[in-house]
């Protein structure tokens, strides 16, 4: 694979050349690795950047009409819009419907548009292993938006804050207790809250939702990060396309105010430095995987099964004898 050729008909746009560079960095190969991380450096310098903004709600919530509706209002603003979308995978198999395509027909036959439907497999979050580095490919492509859309809603989904600019949460009226419906965790990593299908019979539900959660956001710590009203909730209907063009100027005001005053860059930063220190750890875990510290750990299981050593003392001779370094005291 000619990395320069692919890594030149990146930047002029092109999707399908896009997709193939996508597909390299999600492969575990290892000759793949090393020409992923050779495209990601020489794409690295590009200097474009787009708006990426993580997605997350409950199923059934209809996040996926949502980006449709959402993705073909930017379109028609004349803006370029990526959407990573991430299905939920077999934990036996690691297969993946990957259906998010199909539900997006209209956004999907847009031009102006790229859809890449990715497995979530086991990783944490609901994000594929490698969707931080396909974000910074959609980047180098000249997308505008990158929009990423993860499983479903649990602790572990604030994965996502780490690689996005914004993030919104998609909730729909008349789903029970509200309040109780969402982890805090979640409710505290949000820029805002959007109420879906608000319209038709839901309509009048949708607004009283919307009212009790921007109530609940009121009471949650102020963030250094946020203007005054923000976060907040605001209603959409994704089906009737309402509510989308000030969600927008929403997202935008946000943006443009974390920009000025510095935040946007700085939560950057922080965000590399925080995969910098993810990578290590897998570089680590990696080297776990592989021998002869493989077949010194499966005998020290063994031992630990057997009861002839401690978990404790086993962890510590292992990393002593392979890292030089023992368990903290």
């Amino acid at each position: 694979m000619d990395i320069e050729d692919l890594a030149e008909r990146i930047l002029a746009g092109e999707r399908r050349a896009l997709a193939r560079g996508i597909t390299l960095v999600e492969s575990g190969r290892a000759d793949h690795k090393t020409m992923a991380r050779a495209l990601l450096e020489r794409l690295r310098g590009s200097g474009r950047e787009a708006m990426r903004i993580g997605l997350s709600g409950t199923p059934g919530v209809g996040k996926s009409t949502f980006i449709e509706s959402f993705g073909m209002m930017l379109v028609a603003q004349g803006l370029r819009v990526a959407v990573l979308a991430v299905d939920p995978s077999s934990a036996r198999t690691g297969g993946s419907i990957l259906g998010d395509k199909t539900r997006m027909e209209r956004l999907s036959r847009s031009r102006q548009a790229f859809i890449r439907p990715s497995p979530a497999q086991s990783h944490l979050g609901g994000v594929a292993r490698r969707t931080r580095e396909a974000i910074a490919l959609c980047e180098a492509a000249g997308f505008d938006v990158v929009l990423i859309e993860t499983v479903g809603v649990g602790q572990s989904e604030t994965v996502v804050a780490e690689m996005s600019d914004l993030f919104l949460l998609l909730l729909a009226p008349a789903g029970g207790d509200e309040l109780q419906g969402v982890k805090r965790g979640i409710m505290e990593t949000a820029d805002i809250i959007l109420i879906n299908k608000a319209d038709g019979d839901l309509k009048a539900t949708a607004t009283r939702t919307c009212a009790d959660y921007a109530g609940a956001l009121r009471l949650l710590r102020k963030r250094p990060q946020d203007p005054e009203g923000f976060p907040k909730a605001l209603t959409v209907s994704a089906a009737l396309e309402r509510g989308l063009e000030t969600a927008w100027a929403e997202i935008n005001a946000l943006a443009d105010w974390r920009r000025e005053t510095g935040h946007f860059a700085g939560r950057r930063a922080e965000q590399a430095r925080f995969w910098f220190e993810a990578e290590v750890r897998e570089g680590l875990l990696a080297r776990l995987r592989r021998e002869p510290v493989k077949g010194a750990m499966a005998a020290l299981a063994a031992q630990v099964e057997a009861g002839q050593i401690s978990a404790e003392l086993a962890a510590d001779e292992l990393l002593e004898t392979y890292l030089g370094e023992s368990l903290p005291t």
